[in-house]
């Protein structure tokens, strides 16, 4: 039988945006809005989300050539394609594993009218969705014009369906957001919502932080992917790069 697993999997958030920036100083100074011009799919990496995306790409550079990635996925969103480019730009991808591919399913999770608004702009101008999120909790709400978790992971069943089918026994990065990142670990751990959300309370997903799994004969009646790491961003500690997280409330970026 075709293995229809990726042989190794590895999903990384991008690294840190200017939109990052700007929505932790806006919730700094308990501001309402968050002081971006670009639309969310257009909000480049912050400097230091250059450096960290440099450090990655060295990280999986220094592997074997035989161990590093040979496919390369990216969301659309700038901010995700220019990590993606800065790994294969310092040499993170096995040789002739060529440019990255673009995949929309992969985008960040959409806000609706809670799009560039701090949790303190929520509150202040959507007290309706304040209301709806606490009864029908983060993993079903959906606000208006947006998605909720389940919408989300609804479209990467149908990219990971279009993985399996063409990268099957292969070496697979995805660039992507800190939502992906855990709807993907709801789907290829088959984690019940108070799992998902349980990691999600942990901490947040790094920018630049690495999540592995690699393929468990084992694991399941045909096989499966074995969680090997989780938010693992040594890569960037070993050069003294700082790693940077969400703060607390409002919409990520």
């Amino acid at each position: 039988m075709t293995q229809r697993w990726p042989e190794r999997l590895w999903i990384v958030r991008h690294g840190e945006s200017a939109g990052n920036v700007a929505r932790a100083a806006a919730q700094a100074a308990r501001q309402a809005r968050i002081d971006i011009a670009e639309r969310d799919v257009d909000v480049p990496l912050s400097p230091l989300g250059e450096t960290q995306s440099a450090a990655l790409g060295r990280w999986f550079a220094g592997m074997p050539e035989q161990e590093r990635p040979e496919i390369l996925i990216t969301s659309p969103y700038r901010r995700a394609w220019q990590t993606a480019d800065h790994i294969r730009a310092e040499g993170g991808l096995a040789p002739g594993a060529g440019h990255f591919v673009v995949d929309e399913r992969l985008r960040e999770k959409e806000f609706g009218v809670l799009d560039r608004l701090t949790h303190y702009g929520i509150a202040e101008h959507h007290p309706d969705q304040v209301e709806f999120r606490r009864f029908l909790g983060k993993f079903y709400h959906r606000p208006p014009g947006g998605e909720s978790w389940c919408d989300v992971i609804l479209r990467l069943r149908s990219a990971f369906d279009t993985i399996s089918l063409h990268h099957g026994g292969r070496r697979v990065l995805i660039v992507g957001h800190q939502v992906v990142v855990l709807c993907l670990r709801y789907l290829l751990e088959d984690l019940t919502e108070e799992q998902i959300l349980a990691i999600d309370r942990e901490a947040d997903v790094a920018n630049c932080g690495v999540t592995e799994y690699a393929f468990d004969p084992s694991h399941g009646l045909d096989g499966g992917l074995a969680l090997r790491r989780y938010n693992h961003t040594a890569p960037l500690e070993r050069e003294g790069t700082p790693t940077t997280r969400e703060p607390p409330g409002g919409a990520p970026r």
